[in-house]
């Protein structure tokens, strides 16, 4: 069963891979070869999907400091359309609905074919923003020029946390049409187990069934890396940051506290009955973090099929 039928009949278990589009900067002519270097670095692993990212400028949401320079990227729909067409699996376009005029989004939709993509349709950065497309419109217009189209919204288990309400959110998202969640990265593994558990008891409440949650896994080579994960709205519990800043190999560390937190979640939501999905990303362009995210998903592949 591929990757939009299980999600259509709300069913988990299934490994994704993420990845963010080339910079803009990048020479067109290098694009395809960037692309047949993605799929050439991917086939091997059991995927069921693949997920493009959409970066937008966040500084609205924080104002404090950039650890890293944002650097705008191609547009990830038009980077699959002429880069990609040969990978196999379903593909999940991330959409920041905030960037794109209302015709030019309305026209993405209609076009998707929904055996081969899906999307995750992700609103302003922050609440004060007034975008030209709100989020509820981008979810409006799904339903009204492409309903197969299946969408995803985004979950946050540190907004959790905070204020407690993260899984009506996701409910709401749900009886807006989203048949499955992404969350960000996951390093606090007992908030998303919060989360989790809320979602679920309230699900029953109310007489629905929980779609899948994908958690987001990735590594992190160094300190810099991991204040640009704080930056975005990532906890990171005190003692993984001890762990990583002492470790003589951050990167290793990093990587088999993902793989212990996914197995962790992976049991939890057997137990609970929560569908759920695996997704690592890779976002780096460092050679060895690349590398250490596909062995991850390698890892996590492998855990998750036996």
């Amino acid at each position: 069963m591929d990757l939009a039928a299980r999600l259509s009949s709300g069913q988990g278990e299934f490994v994704l891979f993420a990845i963010t589009p080339p910079r803009q900067s990048t020479p067109a002519e290098r694009l395809p070869a960037i692309a047949q270097a993605t799929i050439d670095r991917l086939d091997h692993l059991d995927l069921d999907g693949l997920v493009l990212y959409d970066i937008d400028d966040e500084s609205s949401r924080n104002p404090a400091e950039r650890p890293f320079p944002f650097s705008p990227t191609v547009d990830p729909a038009q980077f699959r359309a002429d880069h990609l067409q040969q990978w196999q699996t379903p593909v999940i376009i991330y959409r920041a609905v905030g960037k794109y005029r209302r015709e030019d989004l309305q026209t993405w939709i209609a076009d998707q074919d929904p055996r081969r993509t899906l999307t995750v349709m992700v609103g302003a950065a922050s609440s004060g923003a007034a975008p030209a497309v709100s989020l509820v419109d981008a979810q409006a217009m799904r339903a009204d020029l492409n309903p197969d189209l299946l969408l995803g919204g985004v979950a946050i288990p540190e907004r959790h946390s905070r204020r407690e309400n993260e899984h009506l959110r996701l409910i709401a998202k749900q009886e807006a049409g989203c048949r499955f969640f992404v969350t960000q990265v996951v390093y606090d593994v007992n908030a998303a187990k919060n989360l989790v558990s809320d979602y679920r008891y309230e699900c029953e409440a109310r007489g629905l069934d929980p779609v899948p949650i994908v958690f987001t896994f990735s590594v992190c080579g160094s300190m810099k890396t991991l204040d640009f994960l704080r930056w975005l709205g990532v906890d990171v519990p005190r003692w993984i940051e001890n762990d990583l800043r002492h470790s003589n190999n951050p990167l290793a560390a990093s990587s088999d506290q993902a793989a212990t937190t996914a197995v962790e979640l992976i049991d939890y939501c057997r137990r609970l009955g929560v569908p759920f999905g695996l997704n690592v990303e890779s976002v780096s362009i460092r050679r060895e973090e690349i590398e250490a995210s596909v062995e991850l998903a390698a890892q996590l592949a492998a855990h998750l099929r036996t």
